[in-house]
């Protein structure tokens, strides 16, 4: 039972990368500044996630 709600958090969070970084490219934002939120995102997918929706780049 573990194993199923830790692979569905996981994907929940994983959906909600992507739809971040997303965001961030679309935004218009410098390149340099995208790269970073990217990369922020990516090595710390849950921290990063929470960091970029409360301080993040916003869509075009």
């Amino acid at each position: 039972m573990d194993i199923q709600i830790t692979g569905l958090l996981g994907l929940l969070i994983l959906i909600a990368d992507i739809w971040a970084i997303l965001s961030v490219a679309q935004s218009s934002a410098k390149t340099a500044v995208k790269l970073v939120w990217v990369l922020l995102i990516l090595l710390l997918p849950v921290l990063g996630l929470i960091i970029w929706f409360l301080a993040g780049p916003r869509g075009r």
